[in-house]
């Protein structure tokens, strides 16, 4: 994908989200990580835009450094997606798109009064969330851009990874996903399945039980789901 492709799809995903729901007002952000081919560096969607009406032209363009060298000025939480970007790396080089939405369903979770926030904002509920989202765990509540966040979401991604369950999703509670996937179409794909399943547990009325160790490791097995 170049620069250009890379930047109309921004706009085509970011225009999906806000017309059904799954952002609002100027709520989210989306990056990609371009290749070295294209002068490396980052495309982001600007501070306070609305995703349903972004303009190719005016997404912010930053080096590597994420330094600004165009565009509209660029979302500060570039800082979480550059820390996302490296920390993937080891474990899937081929990350190139991030997205962070306040999702409703994700965030009505992280309000449910409890003693101690879950570790985890869902069990295996059903198997297309294991197979296309996997664990998600949930980053404390902090400021948003607050830099201890974006730590907290590498040490996260590298601990996951580093047991042999590579995570595609974070939550952070109170604020929302940020998913992450090689395209910004398969980043919206798992952003779309975790805040359904986030839906069906929101609609349970009890806590439903979840699949079981055996149906799960059939999942790894015939589809090679990372749980």
């Amino acid at each position: 994908m170049n620069e250009q492709q890379a930047r109309e799809e921004i706009c085509r995903v970011g225009r999906s989200l806000f017309e059904r729901g799954y952002v609002h007002a100027t709520a989210g952000n989306i990056s990609v990580r371009l290749d070295d081919a294209e002068g490396g560096g980052f495309l982001i969607t600007p501070t306070d835009a609305c995703l349903g009406y972004l303009e190719p032209a005016r997404l912010a363009r930053l080096d590597d450094q994420a330094q600004q060298i165009s565009g509209d000025k660029a979302s500060k939480t570039i800082a979480l997606h550059r820390q996302i970007y490296r920390a993937t790396r080891a474990f899937d080089g081929q990350t190139r798109c991030v997205i962070h939405t306040h999702s409703s369903h994700c965030v009505a979770l992280t309000l449910r009064s409890q003693a101690t926030a879950p570790a985890e904002l869902l069990p295996a509920l059903t198997p297309y969330f294991v197979m296309k989202v996997g664990h998600v765990p949930v980053i404390d509540y902090h400021r948003p851009g607050d830099p201890a966040a974006a730590q907290l979401v590498a040490d996260n991604i590298t601990r996951y990874g580093e047991a042999g369950t590579p995570i595609r999703a974070v939550m952070l509670a109170r604020l929302g996903p940020n998913v992450w996937h090689d395209t910004p179409a398969a980043a919206m794909a798992t952003l779309e399945e975790l805040e359904e399943t986030a839906r069906l547990m929101c609609l349970s009325a009890n806590a439903p039980e979840p699949l079981s160790d055996l149906q799960i490791n059939e999942l790894r097995q015939s589809f090679g789901a990372r749980w």
